[in-house]
């Protein structure tokens, strides 16, 4: 095998306590991205997993007692964005409905209330950690630059202490300095704003389908009304 102990990047032998703070600091953005972004393409994918079996079930069953079944069957679906939201109108819709006292006007407007609250709620956790992705695709260039200023200091600070022999060996490190700040800012901040708008479009997908759901489950009582009326 071929002797890589000499191996190191430029510029990180020398290079200031700040330098090498910026370049932890972006180590960490990076880790930190990549945690996010692969934690909420799990979360997605279950989310979409569980929400298909929980419609398959639900749409196979036609036991009058199917809305209490129903409830229970969302149960076992946690981590399914439909299971929550149609839960959520059909509880509030047997509760709502057993009260005598309200018209089946106010049940409707009780249901859609409760099924805009559980999508609200949905949508904000599945959108949890997006907006870091965001500030560290926006944020990172800038500590990028600001590794690259450090270094061009150290650089003129070299030149300065050389006393008139700034050759190009007095400067290389800390122009070393620079590049690397320069390059990890950008091969941090890049991947980070394509997951950013990967994972968005994502949730704009799932938050169709909440709203699908909902308008489908409030035109399903309204029929349901209808059909008692009749």
């Amino acid at each position: 095998m071929p002797d890589l102990s000499g191996l190191s990047i430029p510029g990180l032998a020398d290079m200031s306590a700040v330098g090498v703070a910026v370049l932890v600091l972006l180590f960490f953005l990076s880790v930190w991205s990549v945690g996010v972004s692969i934690e909420r393409l799990i979360v997605f994918a279950r989310a979409r997993r569980q929400s298909l079996a929980f419609a398959r079930v639900l749409a196979e069953q036609r036991r009058p007692d199917w809305i209490d079944e129903a409830v229970e069957t969302a149960g076992k679906y946690p981590h399914s964005h439909l299971a929550r939201v149609v839960s959520a109108g059909l509880l509030t819709f047997r509760q709502k409905r057993a009260k005598k006292a309200l018209s089946k006007a106010e049940v409707r407007e009780a249901v859609e209330r409760s099924l805009e609250r559980s999508a609200v709620a949905t949508l904000n956790d599945l959108r949890r950690g997006i907006t870091g992705l965001a500030t560290i695709a926006t944020t990172a260039p800038f500590v990028g630059l600001f590794g690259t200023v450090i270094g061009i200091i150290h650089a003129f600070e070299d030149i300065a202490s050389a006393q008139g022999a700034g050759g190009f060996e007095t400067v290389s490190q800390g122009i070393a300095e620079a590049l690397v700040a320069t390059a990890l800012g950008l091969v941090v901040a890049i991947p980070a704003a394509w997951m950013f708008n990967y994972l968005s479009g994502r949730i704009d997908r799932l938050n169709a389908e909440m709203e699908n759901s909902s308008s489908e489950l409030l035109d399903f009582f309204l029929d349901l009304d209808e059909g008692v009326e009749a």
